[in-house]
């Protein structure tokens, strides 16, 4: 009995015209990284369990794809799989159940990298990667199961001019792509952590970052009750509604956090961090941001999110922030690092929206070789590989159809021009060359024909 065929909810098939625009992103995004001396780097697609348990968050964990071990079904593992079993309808993890998942991100998996290869890195080490990462969320606009990650980080630096380069990065690949109004939201997880301490809740500083991370998708209201239900008391949420309420441009909110924090010396360097960001960074579009938290707990420093152009519904297009102590989760200290990522799936949703792609992307081949019987194919065959040869995207129809049913062809893959060559061309040592767009027709010497292609309207190489 036939299947009918379908995909995972939350994945994609990409066909060719789609996967040419997520390339043209990625090229520029690329080019900006190699720009700023970036080198790109590749992990496996799963990791052992054990490397990313325990690294995003409660809430995170709960979203990493697990891998089934092999052999469940042997009858010796069968008393140990149903243990397992047992174990993780509980919320807990089995080794007999699954000791292997599919990444989450790319940073975890990096700095497992670095921790194996410290002792082999050139320090500081500067890396992008570009990969497929797998979580097991609701999937919804912008949001997917299997998604690109498109990561620069740079550890064994505590230097602030990271930070602030990362930013530049950001605001130099967004122009490139048309995304110009774009805007680089930043915090500090030090200022998130002297909240805690002004709230007296440093043992609720993930509680605290949590709600505030949610933000943009629950309102205060709701959240209130969600922190209050976990223990915090009516004046400690005040004091985060204040917090999180401070407004005005970035002079102003650094202004008003500077008195919020009446001299909290981890918040003073929060905000003296933020400000040479702004400073240093001055070009890129940065919008201080003291409700921005990121879920992600192993942010020490500066934080950001990308938000897309007002005229689009969507979540963030990029982030990231600084991590001091990563490796060390890895039983190697002393190496920090900052990171951000871009969101291809959403990039491109925007950009998809707001018509900012070129038009000659979706153009792949640029010569149809018409079939007009077997020896004259052969002989077009021969021709047209010449051009191949010189860099021309061509083809040939393979069957002998008539005229009609090969332009049909021609017009359906958005094919720009038609070459001829029947028994008379080539006697005469010619052939009819059509641009299929504006319908003009010529008459070209076959060994002109590479160079009056492409000089034609039209052609794109």
């Amino acid at each position: 009995m036939s299947t009918k065929p379908s995909i995972p909810q939350g994945t994609r098939d990409f066909n060719a015209a789609t996967i040419r625009k997520r390339n043209y992103i990625l090229q520029i995004i690329k080019q900006v990284f190699e720009t700023y001396g970036y080198q790109p780097l590749e992990t496996p697609a799963f990791e052992n369990l054990e490397t990313l348990m325990g690294k995003y968050g409660e809430e995170g964990d709960k979203l990493i794809f697990k891998i089934l071990n092999n052999g469940l079904n042997n009858e010796k593992n069968i008393e140990k799989a149903k243990a397992g079993f047992a174990l993780v309808l509980e919320g807990k993890n089995s080794s007999d159940i699954t000791e292997r998942a599919l990444k989450y991100d790319l940073t975890i998996p990096f700095a497992r990298y670095v921790a194996m290869n410290h002792t082999k890195l050139v320090f500081p080490f500067k890396r992008y990667q570009v990969q497929n990462v797998w979580r097991a969320d609701r999937p919804q606009k912008g949001r997917y199961r299997e998604f690109t990650q498109c990561d620069a980080d740079v550890v064994g630096s505590n230097h602030l001019l990271n930070d602030a380069e990362l930013a530049m990065m950001y605001d130099d690949a967004f122009n490139k792509l048309g995304l110009s109004d774009y805007t680089l939201h930043v915090n500090s997880r030090k200022i998130l952590e002297a909240l805690a301490q002004v709230c007296n809740a440093t043992d609720q500083l993930v509680l605290i970052t949590t709600a505030i991370d949610k933000l943009d998708k629950v309102s205060w209201d709701k959240l209130q009750i969600e922190l209050s239900e976990n223990g915090l008391t009516a004046a400690q949420l005040k004091t985060i509604e204040t917090f999180i309420s401070i407004d005005g441009n970035n002079e102003e909110r650094l202004a008003k956090a500077t008195h919020f924090f009446a001299g909290n010396p981890i918040a003073i360097k929060g905000l003296e961090e933020i400000e040479y960001v702004l400073q240093t960074a001055s070009q890129a579009k940065i919008k201080v941001d003291f409700s921005l938290a990121r879920g992600l707990h192993y942010y020490t420093g500066i934080i950001y999110e990308v938000k897309a152009p007002p005229t689009v519904k969507i979540g963030s297009i990029g982030g990231g922030g600084r991590y001091d102590d990563l490796t060390g989760l890895f039983g190697v200290n002393g190496i920090p690092g900052v990171g951000i990522s871009f969101g291809i799936d959403r990039i491109y949703d925007v950009m998809e929206e707001l018509q900012l792609f070129p038009e000659n992307l979706e153009t792949g081949t640029q010569v149809l070789f018409f079939n007009m019987g077997s020896k004259e194919a052969s002989i077009a065959f021969q021709i047209m590989q010449s051009l191949r040869q010189k860099g021309v995207s061509a083809e040939l129809y393979l069957e002998e159809h008539k005229l009609q049913k090969q332009f049909t062809y021609a017009e359906k893959k958005n094919i720009p021009f038609a070459v001829i060559i029947g028994s008379k061309e080539i006697e005469q040592n010619y052939c009819q060359l059509k641009n299929l767009q504006t319908q003009e027709q010529h008459i070209v010497v076959l060994d002109n024909l590479h160079e009056f292609l492409t000089t034609q309207p039209g052609y794109h190489q």
